[in-house]
Formats: C-alpha cells, structure tokens, sequence
C-alpha cells in the first residue's frame, strides 16, 4: 500500500514540477489518463499534458490524502483523493480542486505504476490570492 500511495505523490510532484522523468517512472507505456472533457493513452500522448498544465497555470500544488486500494497479484484498483491548487495565467485568482482519482496500478518491471487514471472533480472553488508567485520557484 505504501507503494501505491508513493505513486501518487511522485504523480503529484512530477505535475507541480512539470517533470516528464517522474511522470514517467509512475506510469505504463499504455497508461490511460481521463478526465472532463479529455482522455489521453499512452505515456506520451500523458506526458504532454504536462506543457498543458504550464500553458493554463503560473504554478500548481497537490497534495494527497487517502489512497485506499485493493491489491490482486500484480494489480491494483482503487480511489486516491487530492486537493489540487492553481494560480491561473495573467490573473491574481486561485483555483482549487477537490479530486478523486479513481486508480488502477500494475506491476511493471517490479515497480507500481499508473495503468490508469480518471481525475474526477468533486467541485472547485476560485478565490483572489494577493502572493507574487513566480512559476518555478
């Protein structure tokens, strides 16, 4: 279980981060990745949401709750909650997400990895911030 939940914080991180390695090293080479109003598969048609998410936000922070997941042999499913804060592009507003991820992981090459994902957005929340935030930093 500590796996799984190590898979969705290196998730979390190669978003905030816009990093490609560690998206990858979470992800199968079919993985599947939906959500309102998209569906990407494979790991390249994936990792160029990352160049999505740096076009429509400043900066970005997740942060993972539960993951709570049943394990057969070599998959997993199961339901991974997050909050997920934006800084949108040319704005001093803040959008907030409360997401649940509903989860599958196989084990690939020894390691647990995203087979696929479905973002799912329970509600949103937009509010002033008054911060300078600078993206990278």
């Amino acid at each position: 279980m500590d796996e799984l939940r190590r898979c969705a914080e290196l998730y979390a991180l190669g978003a905030d981060r816009r990093d490609p390695a560690l998206w990858s090293a979470v992800m199968t080479e079919d993985v599947v990745l939906e959500g309102p109003g998209f569906c990407h598969t494979g790991r390249e048609a994936v990792l160029g949401l990352l160049d999505v998410l740096g076009q429509m936000f400043k900066v970005t922070q997740h942060r993972i709750f539960q993951v709570v997941a049943e394990v057969d042999g070599d998959r997993a499913s199961g339901e991974t909650y997050c909050s997920a804060e934006h800084v949108l592009k040319d704005s001093d507003q803040l959008l907030v997400w409360a997401i649940r991820y509903q989860d599958q992981w196989r084990k690939d090459e020894g390691t647990w990895r995203f087979a696929h994902r479905r973002l799912i957005v329970d509600w949103e929340e937009v509010r002033p911030i008054k911060a300078q935030v600078e993206a990278g930093q």
